[in-house]
């Protein structure tokens, strides 16, 4: 069941991924690769799927009807991936998330989505120090202060939402939806492929019964 809330999706896909060594969006898990498993996860919840990449990735494979956007502002991180992606936004909210979470969880995110009212962003708080925005909505509301800051090479994303108005969703919220945390699990290092292989597994014997 969801709010009805459409949005546009962005996923940002142009990091380095030195410490993985190859494309993170065309790893694989439980035979899917871990991109398609995004993007099949926020689409019961888009009206319009982005993909933020470098101009160096700019060849890479996706399926019909989500489109490619180059980063406008390269060498400049996250805020400058979510800006190019909130930009191109048909929809006054966004989904943002990476393209290494092969782990979403759609109830959670539409959740999410319903909290925005008067809010330039909702993200989650993984503790009293931590929270998550790669896996956040945003509003288009947040452009021009991206913009200002993206252009005075002021890029932490940690500082950017101590200007905007942010709904932090407590441990307490999404606990109940996802109580694994397998929402915010992300693709680092072979040895996290690994892993998500393994929990794909077990997942799927959980299903099956076994």
């Amino acid at each position: 069941m969801t709010t009805g809330t459409k949005a546009t999706s962005i996923i940002l896909c142009g990091g380095r991924e030195r410490r993985f060594g190859s494309s993170k969006a065309l790893a694989i898990v439980d035979g899917k690769r871990v991109i398609d498993r995004v993007i099949e996860r926020l689409t019961p919840l888009s009206g319009q799927m982005i993909v933020v990449t470098s101009a160096e990735k700019a060849d890479l494979p996706l399926p019909h009807g989500t489109s490619l956007v180059v980063d406008e502002y390269a060498g400049k991180g996250p805020l400058g991936g979510i800006y190019t992606g909130l930009a191109a936004a048909e929809f006054p909210l966004a989904i943002v998330v990476g393209c290494d979470m092969p782990f979403l969880n759609g109830r959670l995110l539409d959740y999410m989505l319903g909290l925005t009212e008067g809010f330039d962003a909702v993200i989650p708080r993984l503790d009293e120090e931590m929270v998550e925005p790669l896996h956040a909505i945003y509003a288009r509301t947040c452009l021009p202060e991206m913009k200002a800051r993206l252009e005075s090479d002021r890029l932490p994303v940690s500082q950017l939402l101590r200007a905007l108005q942010v709904r932090f969703v407590e441990k307490a919220e999404y606990l109940p939806l996802d109580p694994n945390l397998l929402s915010f699990f992300n693709i680092n290092y072979p040895s996290d492929l690994e892993r998500a292989n393994k929990l794909a597994a077990g997942m799927n014997d959980a299903k099956a019964g076994r």
